[in-house]
């Protein structure tokens, strides 16, 4: 009895220290030991890129909920830029790359990940050209975090945050991907069906049944308005499709 309280200790203690010391090894934010070369401040270069799935699903941090934009087309905003550094260098960002605060980066609530934005220092008129890859900044008077290398070459480095503006930028060939919401995931097909016809008649949706690996998925759309896609979806989460999310898409399901 005594050697397995005592192996129940152990394990707490475990726990408790494996908890404490969180995702990041530092506890504070800072700035690199080196400023960034020249070549690390060149700007980001626009291309057409896939749009992370998991990254456009809505989304809640510290109970206040987020819904990503399905396009950045025509997006442009006005607020205070903040940067992070070497806290959070080396991690995951929230579309699955690796944080490098030598990169032109930034990250922001709502833009669909990655995109790609012009900032421009109101203050002092520099501009930069970063690629959008995570999610925050998580303050409500933020509109977007940068890396360490792009808030050095606009200037902000030093003061911490600064008045910026910022415009979305498309490549040439860019396309505006299909809004569908996946409402399940069943291996039986007959339920999937029965369910796709009832869902159909009441939003006037189509449906789409695929199969992968077993798997019958059943998707709804496409929707072309944001706001109608939010609605089906929040109405389905009210009547029994809790695992119900948006999916966006640049080919048709």
């Amino acid at each position: 009895m005594k050697k397995m309280n005592k192996s129940i200790v152990i394990l707490l203690s475990f726990l408790i220290t494996a908890c404490s010391s969180g995702r990041y090894d530092m506890r504070h934010d800072s700035a690199p030991l080196r400023k960034p070369t020249l070549l690390e401040q060149l700007d980001a270069q626009v291309i057409q890129v896939d749009k992370s799935t998991a990254a456009s699903r809505a989304y809640r941090v510290r109970g206040k909920h987020y819904y990503p934009m399905i396009s950045e087309k025509n997006y442009q905003a006005s607020g205070v830029a903040s940067w992070y550094g070497r806290k959070f260098h080396g991690h995951l960002t929230s579309n699955g790359e690796t944080y490098d605060m030598f990169k032109m980066t930034a990250a922001h609530k709502t833009l669909p990940l990655p995109s790609f934005v012009e900032v421009t220092n109101l203050d002092n008129g520099k501009t930069a050209i970063v690629k959008v890859n995570d999610r925050g900044p998580f303050h409500d008077n933020r509109l977007i975090d940068l890396s360490y290398s792009a808030a050095y070459k606009l200037g902000i480095y030093q003061s911490g945050t600064g008045n910026v503006k910022i415009k979305a930028l498309l490549s040439s060939n860019a396309k505006i991907p299909a809004t569908y919401i996946q409402v399940l995931a069943a291996s039986n097909i007959v339920n999937i069906q029965s369910v796709a016809s009832s869902l159909s008649k009441k939003y006037q949706l189509k449906n789409k049944i695929s199969q992968v690996n077993g798997i019958y998925r059943l998707h709804l759309g496409p929707i072309k308005d944001q706001s109608r896609a939010q609605d089906v979806l929040n109405s389905l989460k009210q009547n029994s499709h809790k695992q119900a999310f948006l999916l966006y898409s640049h080919d048709k399901l």
